[in-house]
């Protein structure tokens, strides 16, 4: 375990950021999820590496059942790394919003994000009103 920096605890400022305290152990969570992400991506190529062979044309004689569970499982290898790269870029955001001291706030109309929902979703990069008003497009 990475022993984090002391930071003297202050109050929330008026704009709802955060207190230092709170962003060095979010900011550690957020960087041990992308460890984890990035393993996860890791393996999953593998995975696809392996179902996919070595192109010496092994599976050939397979019959249908076989040749979609083959593609089954490429597909659904391929799902999750890609859905993996997607939190793993919303976590590196995240990061960056920490490090130039714009984490919590908005990014359409910069009020603060409110912190139970940056708390359920520490990669939130919008307020709630903000994140309806965008799914509603």
């Amino acid at each position: 375990m990475v022993a984090l920096p002391v930071v003297p605890e202050r109050a929330v400022d008026a704009d709802g950021t955060w207190t230092d305290t709170k962003l060095v152990a979010l900011r550690a969570e957020l960087a041990a999820d992308r460890e984890a992400l990035r393993q996860t991506i890791t393996d999953a190529e593998r995975v696809l590496v392996a179902i996919q062979g070595d192109g010496s044309g092994e599976g050939a004689g397979d019959d249908q059942v076989d040749a979609g569970t083959k593609t089954f499982e490429r597909e659904h290898e391929m799902s999750l790394a890609q859905n993996s790269k997607d939190l793993l870029s919303q976590v590196e955001r995240a990061l960056g919003r920490i490090d130039d001291r714009t984490y919590g706030a908005c990014e359409s109309c910069g009020r603060p994000i409110a912190k139970a929902r940056l708390q359920a979703f520490p990669r939130a990069t919008l307020c709630v009103s903000c994140k309806q008003r965008e799914e509603r497009r």
